[in-house]
């Protein structure tokens, strides 16, 4: 199967909405082992969406419509895809008395243009929606098969899972599962490991290689295709032993994960606490910690100390360690990493002080950074980075670069 999503919206393009329908459609359909080759945005208007259409069917057999069937005369798309495949459309009467039930239940009157909602393609199999009013279809012309979904993810998700989803695996007697798995890497850059895999990425059929880079950060999806989902997870375990022979040292974790999620689930793990000194990142660190479930059991507290005041009088870095080694050095990170966990009477410090830019700062460029870490019972640790970028990405590479330094020490 070739499947082809044609997303239907102005404001798709226009940028007031991200087009999450795709993500979710395509994440479920390689779990069916149906290949997604396209994906397609267009806006509101007959002719262009006529157009894609007429591309899609040179190339797909699967067409998955998302929105545009809605009651305003911008909602398009059954009426454009009916005409095209030569299709009338009639009335369903149990999408109307649901329709009608609606308006009843809420106090307010239909108007004529809501009957539009429960207009269905002649012979489509229609799919009920639980969370809005115009229901989706299903039909073949030919060697295609079209699909409609409504365009809010709150009423296509539930519509896919529950009425879409087995129809397709009922009428296409799929048999193929196309399993994924996602390698997250950090502290290597996205050429240097594509270095060290090249002969296997080179060598790939089944399963497949795919590198990206993302804010600092590399992933590689392991993605298998086999009728039996055992064998492929067999398959991408085989694949993964491969490359972690090779840059294993710089993995931190699988899918969905993030770094500080499993700084997270290490400090739990291990019963430890963490306090928090930040300077160039100004709470950045504690904010997205305090993002993590459970956090408040880890994170006891800190310190946003941006000014040589607030370090000196609050953190206790001493007068001669401004005056001689300045606020962006070793030596500052070292004590303010150690004070904040005396401070707030934890078992790990960490601390954050550099230049975020775009002026340098006593000498020192911008992306000049200096993480220090004081792990209770060990002698503290200081790393200095020189990061590129804006002052954003420096300031959320520095926040990264912490969890990650703390992963590899705790480890």
């Amino acid at each position: 199967m070739k499947a082809e999503i044609i997303a239907v919206g102005s404001e798709l393009l226009l940028g007031q909405i991200v087009n999450t329908n795709a993500r979710f459609l395509s994440s479920h359909l390689a779990d069916m082992g149906i290949n997604m080759y396209f994906h397609t945005v267009v806006g509101d208007n007959a002719a262009r969406l006529l157009s894609a259409i007429e591309i899609a069917e040179t190339r797909s057999n699967l067409i998955i419509f998302t929105g545009g069937l809605g009651p305003t005369k911008d909602d398009l798309t059954k009426e454009t895809v009916a005409e095209h495949v030569n299709k009338k459309l009639v009335l369903d009467q149990d999408a109307l008395n649901y329709i009608m039930e609606y308006f009843n239940r809420s106090g307010r009157t239909a108007t004529e243009n809501n009957r539009k909602q429960a207009l269905v393609m002649e012979g489509a199999t229609v799919l009920k929606n639980d969370h809005g009013m115009a229901p989706g279809m299903i039909f073949t012309s030919g060697e295609r098969t079209y699909m409609l979904l409504p365009g809010p993810p709150k009423e296509m998700e539930p519509m896919f899972t529950a009425y879409a989803k087995p129809l397709l695996m009922e009428k296409l007697q799929l048999q193929d599962r196309i399993i994924s798995k996602v390698l997250r890497f950090f502290g290597i850059g996205e050429s240097q490991l594509e270095t060290e895999i090249d002969d296997l990425i080179d060598a790939q059929t089944n399963p497949t290689i795919a590198p990206l880079a993302s804010d600092g950060e590399v992933t590689l999806r392991i993605t298998a295709k086999h009728q039996s989902s055992e064998t492929a997870i067999r398959m991408i375990e085989e694949t993964e032993k491969k490359i972690l022979e090779r840059a294993g040292e710089y993995l931190y974790g699988y899918d969905d994960t993030s770094l500080m999620e499993e700084l997270a689930k290490l400090l739990k793990e291990k019963q430890l606490t963490i306090a928090a000194a930040e300077s160039l990142t100004g709470g950045m660190f504690q904010k997205e910690l305090t993002a993590v479930p459970g956090a408040s059991s880890l994170l006891i507290g800190g310190v946003v100390c941006y000014s040589p005041q607030v370090k000196r009088e609050i953190l206790h870095v001493s007068q001669e360690t401004i005056d001689t080694d300045g606020v962006v050095s070793a030596a500052c990170a070292q004590q303010l990493a150690e004070n904040v966990s005396k401070l707030m009477k934890t078992d790990i410090g960490i601390s954050f002080t550099g230049v975020a830019g775009p002026e340098d700062l006593e000498g020192h460029p911008a992306g000049t950074v200096y993480v220090g870490i004081a792990i209770k019972g060990e002698p503290a640790k200081v790393e200095l980075l020189n990061l590129a970028g804006n002052r954003t990405a420096i300031r959320k590479r520095t926040v990264k670069y912490g969890c990650y330094y703390l992963l590899k020490y705790l480890k």
